[in-house]
């Protein structure tokens, strides 16, 4: 078993630094968007569909996916006091540790979500919480991750240094690397872009100062022999067992 001890971290890998909404409540509808903009138009769970979230907080995910009509959805995470706003909101949601909770359940999942990055941890210990992920998958099933992107020259070498547990970045490239490594295919990685919310005008703006952003980085890498094509803060992927 993965205990705390032999954690790298030496802390809950996911939840020891959660940076959650000045306002709690509010968060419930901007993250709704946020994944509604990002995450699902990539992949869209079934309505029947089995689907653990991982790291789920006060169960912004388990919302949208109830919204959806998604009912049979569990959310873990080892903050109680987060725990109990998800349940005090109806979301089906427990108290639990990731790797505790993956090696001793029986149960199979036809999607499971980690909502914090894997960056977390470090590679050896990514490696395993995905194959934990991927031993509690049917076949067929998805996982879905995100990640700091250390493609972006501005934002990835400070996401790196931003919190004593961030243990490194990941691209495209090497994000597809690592989960192969783990035993999944069909990996897709996608950006997320931050300038989603458009019901205010100033992303509009945002949008327009972000692409030309993302064309001066292509040029600049396509110089030097790369052909790296996301340049967004973070990158998600999906991928299948």
């Amino acid at each position: 078993m993965q205990e705390k001890s032999e954690l790298t971290a030496l802390m809950e890998p996911f939840d020891s630094f959660w940076e959650a909404p000045s306002n709690i409540e509010k968060g419930y509808g901007r993250f709704a968007r946020f994944y509604m903009r990002n995450y699902f138009k990539q992949f869209k769970p079934k309505t029947t569909d089995n689907v653990l979230v991982i790291s789920c907080g006060p169960g912004y995910m388990l919302a949208v996916l109830k919204d959806m009509g998604v009912t049979n959805v569990l959310g873990i995470d080892s903050g109680a006091e987060k725990i109990a706003y998800a349940t005090g909101k109806n979301l089906n949601a427990r108290v639990a540790r990731a790797f505790e909770f993956l090696e001793n359940s029986d149960d199979q999942y036809d999607v499971i979500i980690a909502e914090q990055e894997i960056n977390h941890l470090t590679k050896t210990e990514i490696v395993t919480f995905l194959r934990l992920c991927r031993s509690r998958l049917k076949d067929g099933g998805k996982v879905v991750v995100h990640s700091l992107n250390g493609a972006n020259p501005i934002t990835g070498p400070e996401a790196l240094a931003q919190n004593v547990d961030h243990y490194n970045t990941f691209t495209e490239y090497s994000l597809k690397q690592l989960l192969e490594y783990a035993g999944y295919r069909d990996m897709k990685v996608f950006p997320l872009q931050l300038y989603i919310f458009y019901e205010n005008p100033l992303n509009s703006i945002g949008r327009s100062i972000d692409w030309i952003f993302n064309m001066i980085f292509r040029i600049c890498f396509k110089f030097y022999g790369k052909s790296n094509r996301i340049f967004t803060k973070k990158i998600g992927a999906v991928a299948v067992k």
